[in-house]
C-alpha cells in the first residue's frame, strides 16, 4: 500500500485498516511518500504526490510485490503506475465503485470537500458511469478531520438520506479512503428507517480486489497500458 500523503498521523490508521482487510496469509506493507502534500484534496493535490507515488511504485517493483495499493480514493497516478508495474494497480475509486454497482442501480458517493467535486465528475464521465453514479455529496470534512468518527458518521447518515430521499440513491461508496471503520456502522444507522442499502469501503473493496486479481492471474492489460519508452528523463 502507498500512502500517497505526508501526514503522519494518517499512517498508522490506514495500515492497520488495510491489514484488517487482508485475508490470512496476506502481508500488507505500507510506503508513504516522503515528499507531497499533507492530504489530497483538489487535482493539484494529486499532481503534486505523483512524482513520489510513481518512486515508490518502483520500489515496489524492485521489491517484489504482487499488488499495489494507492490509498487514495482519486486514484493519483494510478494509470501512471500500470504503466511501470507488473502486477495490479487499484486506487479507490474503481474497486469500490464496481463493488457498489454489484449491489445496485443507483449509486451515490459521499465525498469530503466541494473542492474535490469537479474532479470526481470528471472520473465518472471517463468511466462512462454518468448514468449509473447520481450524486456525489459532501460532508465538508477535510480529510485530516475524518478520523472524528461521531461527526463524520452524523454527516455520512445526513448526506446519505438526503441523496436516497433527493437522487433515489440505492447503494453509497464512501468517496475518502481516510473514513476508516465507518461502512458498517452507516449502514447500521441507515437500515431502520430504508432497509438494506450497501455502503462501500474503499480500502476494503481494493485489498478484496488486489486479492482477486493476483488469484485470477490478471495483471493490467499491454493494450491498454504501455511500457514508457527508454528516453531520458531528467
Amino acid at each position: 500500500m502507498i500512502l500517497p500523503v505526508t501526514a503522519r498521523k494518517l499512517l498508522q490508521p490506514v495500515l492497520e485498516e488495510a491489514q484488517s482487510w487482508a485475508s490470512p496469509g496476506v502481508t500488507v506493507d505500507c510506503a508513504q511518500i516522503a515528499h507531497g502534500p499533507e492530504s489530497i484534496e483538489s487535482d493539484y493535490d494529486e499532481a503534486v504526490a505523483t512524482p513520489g507515488i510513481l518512486t515508490a511504485v518502483s520500489q515496489a517493483v524492485e521489491d517484489g510485490v504482487e499488488g499495489v495499493f494507492i490509498s487514495c480514493f482519486a486514484e493519483p497516478a494510478v494509470h501512471a503506475a500500470r504503466e511501470i508495474a507488473p502486477f495490479p494497480v487499484f486506487g479507490g475509486f474503481q474497486p469500490s465503485v464496481h463493488a457498489a454497482l454489484g449491489m445496485a442501480d443507483r449509486i451515490g458517493i459521499l465525498s469530503i470537500l466541494p473542492d474535490v467535486v469537479p474532479g470526481l465528475d470528471r472520473k465518472i464521465a471517463a468511466y462512462g458511469l454518468s448514468q449509473r453514479i447520481v450524486d456525489v455529496g459532501v460532508i465538508d470534512m477535510p480529510v485530516l478531520d475524518v478520523d472524528q468518527h461521531d461527526l463524520l458518521l452524523d454527516r455520512l447518515e445526513h448526506v446519505a438520506t438526503d441523496q436516497i430521499a433527493r437522487v433515489r440513491a440505492e447503494a453509497f461508496v464512501l468517496g475518502c479512503t481516510g473514513m476508516l471503520g465507518v461502512a458498517s456502522g452507516l449502514q447500521q444507522r441507515l437500515r431502520p428507517t430504508f432497509g438494506e442499502i450497501p455502503v462501500v469501503d474503499p480500502t476494503g473493496a481494493a485489498i478484496l480486489a488486489l486479492e482477486t486479481a493476483v488469484r485470477l492471474g490478471i495483471r493490467p492489460s499491454a493494450r491498454a497500458y504501455h511500457p514508457p519508452r527508454p528516453k531520458q528523463r531528467t
